[in-house]
């Protein structure tokens, strides 16, 4: 089986926690990607910015996209795999978190994303399928 270094999108672009939200929705747009890792100061991956979180708790909210911080919209502890972790444990990570999209850490560094599309661009429909449904269910 793969690992989520073989599999991974590399050369992620990366979005600083004090970066206005309109910035980051720049970026979000450059790179063609509905996610990007938001990094603190010190580099360290403090969470995950979407689309999604920027229209839902920026715009729909009518808060400033200038006046908003990427770092305000990272909640909870971000969810990882490391680079050397086989497909399996991504697999088991992403329905465990309920998450599509999944930050590649080797050591404390963060190397690539993974999504959905990068998992079905590499395993059979099959495995590709359970993972869709599990992510879809509640």
């Amino acid at each position: 089986m793969p690992t989520a270094r073989e599999i991974m999108t590399a050369d992620v672009t990366f979005v600083r926690g004090d970066e206005p939200v309109r910035e980051a929705a720049t970026k979000l747009a450059d790179a063609g990607v509905g996610a990007l890792p938001i990094c603190g100061v010190d580099d360290q991956l403090v969470g995950m910015l979407t689309d999604r979180d920027i229209v839902t708790k920026v715009i729909a909210a009518g808060k400033d996209p200038l006046a908003v911080r990427a770092g305000e919209l990272a909640r909870g502890e971000a969810v990882t795999v490391g680079a050397d972790d086989d497909v399996a444990e991504l697999m088991r990570t992403m329905v465990a978190h309920k998450v599509r999209r999944v930050p590649v850490i080797d050591g404390t560094r963060v190397v690539g994303v993974i999504s959905l599309a990068d998992v079905a661009r590499s395993l059979d429909d099959a495995d590709t399928g359970m993972l869709t449904e599990a992510l879809s269910t509640d």
